[in-house]
């Protein structure tokens, strides 16, 4: 996947989740998809940063690879 076609993912993913935070209640089903993109979204920007730092190093950005989400759930900010 391209940057820009992450980039693109990302703004559909917020854009998602800004629609279902404007709403006053929320059923179970949106609160598990609002955790779903909370992980999609994480993953993105990992996988963006990859590409990012691929580059910055002078190697291939396509050998970024999006990390399972017990990865980049469980990183120390």
């Amino acid at each position: 996947m391209e940057d820009n076609k992450t980039l693109a993912r990302i703004k559909e993913l917020v854009h998602e989740e800004e629609h279902l935070y404007a709403k006053p209640d929320l059923t179970d089903g949106e609160v598990k998809r609002l955790h779903q993109m909370k992980v999609e979204l994480d993953q993105c920007w990992d996988f963006l940063r990859q590409r990012r730092a691929l580059r910055d190093a002078g190697e291939n950005p396509s050998d970024a690879k999006v990390r399972p989400p017990d990865v980049v759930e469980n990183y120390q900010q």
